[in-house]
């Protein structure tokens, strides 16, 4: 298919899919966002995409939040359609792939942009990046996902902070929070990810799926968390990357998993 605000390439595994709509600081507006739902499902069927990495085009943001002009006017009942449809084609598809997601944050990631980064399974900003929640300054607040996954990240109390001022933070305190991973000059932010994503591509697809889905029981009302660990840890016993991890370890070489 062919993307009109998307960007794809995938090397050795690895698939970057960034968001070009420099004109705009690569800000999420309905086509967008239906383009990287359809872009992170294809992904997810893909056996040779093994991580993804989304970034924005440019230097200056990530994503700077989304389109205010496209709701501007929208009522109530569009409002709650907006949120919930965003929820399920994006931030909760990001969060519940089982493919690994990187968000390589590479400068402002406001509003809808943090609220994306948050739903990636891991975070990494160059130094110049600056992170907010600044919709209490519109008259709404974050709807998608971003009252609930900062929280969870960063703790209730500094959340709260962060929402109720729509204060911008850097990179280093975004750090020093749990906000994000790790923190590199911007020229290094690329081949960061990709030295993480290297070692994920090393390790077993279906162990790192199992992972993937366990963790995220923690924080799905209403799921046992440690129900769903014991399920699919006895699930891994069933699989050939299994049997060949465990092989390896016993005949001491190097792993070679099937993916299966």
């Amino acid at each position: 298919m062919s993307y009109q605000n998307i960007l794809i390439a995938t090397e050795a595994n690895i698939q970057t899919i960034t968001i070009n709509r420099p004109d705009k600081l690569n800000a999420l507006n309905k086509q967008t966002i239906d383009e990287l739902h359809l872009a992170l499902t294809t992904a997810e069927k893909n056996a040779e995409v093994k991580v993804i990495i989304i970034t924005g085009s440019g230097q200056k943001a990530f994503v700077a939040g989304a389109d205010i002009s496209e709701f501007a006017n929208f009522s109530v009942e569009q409002g709650k359609a907006l949120s919930a449809d965003g929820h399920k084609k994006l931030f909760d598809c990001v969060q519940n792939i089982t493919t690994p997601v990187i968000a390589a944050i590479n400068g402002f990631a406001l509003g809808g942009g943090l609220e994306l980064a948050m739903s990636c399974h891991i975070r990494v900003a160059s130094d110049n990046a600056k992170m907010g929640l600044p919709e209490v300054s519109l008259g709404v607040i974050p709807g998608y996902g971003g009252t609930q996954r900062l929280a969870q990240l960063v703790g209730k109390g500094k959340a709260m902070e962060m929402i109720m001022t729509a204060d911008m933070i850097s990179a280093t305190d975004a750090l020093t929070w749990g906000l994000v991973n790790h923190v590199v000059a911007q020229d290094t932010l690329v081949a960061k990810c990709n030295e993480i994503a290297g070692k994920i591509i090393s390790k077993s697809s279906v162990a790192i799926a199992s992972a993937i889905r366990a963790v995220n029981a923690n924080y799905t009302d209403g799921v046992n968390g440690f129900a769903v660990e014991i399920d699919e840890f006895g699930k891994c016993f069933g699989t050939e990357d299994f049997k060949e991890g465990t092989t390896a370890f016993l005949e001491k070489r190097k792993a070679n998993f099937p993916g299966k």
